[in-house]
């Protein structure tokens, strides 16, 4: 008994601190990337450079995605009440729907002002748009690397590595392209890495916005592989086979399961039903309602799933 509570004790110190990790992860990321983006900007007018300013209004559309993101992780901490039994965890979902949304958005402003320069351009000072970049290299970075640990926990946290490790790779574009104007001075460098900017966050968004619309259906989680979930049930002893299985996600870090599940001796349902939960739980479904049946009644099932 003792040994269990302090299991629970060591668990709920660890989440705990992961919480307080998290949220200090997200306060440096967005003021290192606000006042990036101010930065930048203001090079960008001063020096007429699409390739910063397209990069600036895509951080800032980052930074608002950094807001987004620790409001989701905030609300997904919130107690369930008697209108809302699940708490707000399903925020965390939308607002990761919201936030691949508002990066399509960037991508279109940016290839509309890349095309545009692309056929009018415009004098740029390299030397300045290299020296921005610069800067922006190490301050994306720093942010990637703050979610690094722990981008695998949550669909939010992932989006925010993904955002910030591509803003790095992006900036690292603009540097290059700073340096190439300096020494070539051909102007139409500068619209084309901005092009190649919006393919770049088209490439690093596209997983999120497919994981975050199929979440937002009560899709199956890409994690979870439902034949794997009924070939782990059906091989629990005592189970005799399973229908009516549903799985989908309550928030970006959780899943929920329903089914039937027919058994040989209802008797034994309450050592089958602990045995399920367990075997479920290590595989990524920490909420599971299990209905036993017997196999009489699960027979005369018509829906999908496997009935001996």
């Amino acid at each position: 008994m003792e040994e269990t509570l302090h299991n629970h004790n060591d668990h709920h110190h660890h989440h705990d601190h992961t919480i307080s990790s998290l949220n200090r992860a997200f306060i440096a990321g967005i003021i290192l990337n606000s006042l990036f983006v101010v930065i930048e900007f203001g090079v960008g007018l001063s020096f007429n450079s699409m390739g910063l300013l397209s990069d600036a209004g895509h951080n800032l559309s980052d930074v608002a995605s950094l807001l987004l993101a620790m409001l989701a992780f905030r609300l997904a901490q919130v107690h369930s009440t008697s209108r809302y039994t699940y708490g707000y965890k399903k925020s965390t979902v939308l607002i990761s729907l919201l936030n691949s949304a508002i990066l399509l958005v960037a991508v279109g402003v940016i290839i509309f002002e890349s095309l545009q320069r692309l056929f009018d351009p415009s004098p740029i000072e390299g030397g300045a748009v290299a020296w921005t970049a610069g800067v922006g290299v190490v301050i994306n970075g720093i942010t990637a690397w703050l979610f690094l640990k722990d981008k695998d926990r949550d669909l939010n946290v992932r989006g925010a590595f993904l955002h910030m490790a591509a803003d790095a790779l992006v900036s690292i574009g603009v540097l290059v392209s700073g340096l190439l104007i300096t020494c070539t001075g051909r102007l139409w460098i500068d619209p084309v890495v901005g092009l190649l900017v919006a393919l770049m966050i088209i490439a690093s968004i596209w997983a999120l916005l497919r994981d975050s619309l199929r979440l937002s259906l009560d899709g199956v989680p890409t994690q979870v592989h439902l034949d794997k979930i009924s070939e782990l049930m059906t091989s629990t002893p005592g189970v005799c086979g399973v229908h009516h299985l549903h799985v989908w996600a309550i928030s970006t870090t959780e899943n929920a399961l329903t089914a039937h599940v027919v058994v040989e001796d209802i008797l034994h349902s309450c050592g089958i039903k602990h045995e399920l939960k367990k075997r479920l739980k290590a595989s990524g479904v920490g909420h599971a309602t299990l209905e036993f049946e017997t196999i009489e009644e699960g027979s005369h099932c018509t829906d999908t799933g496997t009935v001996c």
